[in-house]
């Protein structure tokens, strides 16, 4: 299997090709982001392995453009950010897993094959419904082809309400999966955001259903 290590520290990119290489994996090294970026456009991978601080272009960077590009070979992130944040931040971007610096090499062998197991995953379907198409991936909406930019919150209500675009969907139930436990959840905040939805998307985008809810609009 043919695997891409994108690194910049030059000793610790010879040791894992060294150590690859000893497992039988053929192994092509990449020093910078940019490098990494286009070997992984226009190479065939089984996997990748990207470090997060690399010159020019950030290992978050070269993976969220792989993805946006329809590029999902599987990725092991590497990084010396251990945070709670860093971590979501890279698997946000697209990446399958992500260890950290120091790492053990018998973990990371054991995620990487894990990895190639479960194989290249499919993108995850785009939902669309009338004009409207979301895109869970890239985090995009559309309405009749021209992007339309939402908060995270409204991203999070808009995708609720399309994939349970057959129904209606009661306040309750959105309180319960969109915002917040934590939050001030009177039903009036459900209102608030799709008054947001519906100045961004237009009025027909979520129609209300009195006494029970709401659903996607028809239009």
């Amino acid at each position: 299997m043919r695997l891409l290590v994108v690194e910049d520290e030059t000793r610790m990119a010879a040791a894992l090709r060294r150590g690859l290489e000893a497992e039988g994996f053929v192994v092509d090294l990449a020093a910078t982001g940019k490098q990494g970026l286009d070997a992984a456009r226009f190479g065939e991978y089984d996997a990748a392995i990207v470090d997060v601080m690399l010159p020019g272009l950030s290992g978050y960077q070269v993976v969220s453009t792989l993805r946006d590009e329809g590029k999902w070979l599987p990725i092991l992130m590497l990084s010396a950010k251990d945070g709670e944040h860093d971590q979501a931040d890279g698997l946000d971007c697209g990446a399958d897993d992500y260890l950290t610096k120091p790492f053990s090499y018998v973990v990371l062998l054991a995620r990487l094959r894990a990895l190639l197991r479960r194989g290249t995953p499919e993108r995850p379907p785009i939902l669309s419904a009338g004009p409207l198409a979301l895109d869970p991936a890239a985090r995009r909406v559309t309405r009749d082809g021209a992007e339309v930019a939402l908060t995270s919150r409204e991203f999070a209500l808009l995708e609720y309400l399309m994939r349970h675009a057959a129904r209606v969907v009661s306040k309750t139930e959105l309180l319960d999966h969109v915002f917040d436990a934590g939050e001030d959840t009177a039903a009036n905040l459900v209102e608030v955001y799709v008054g947001y939805l519906r100045r961004k998307l237009g009025t027909d985008a979520v129609e209300t259903v009195r006494g029970a809810g709401y659903r996607l609009g028809t239009a």
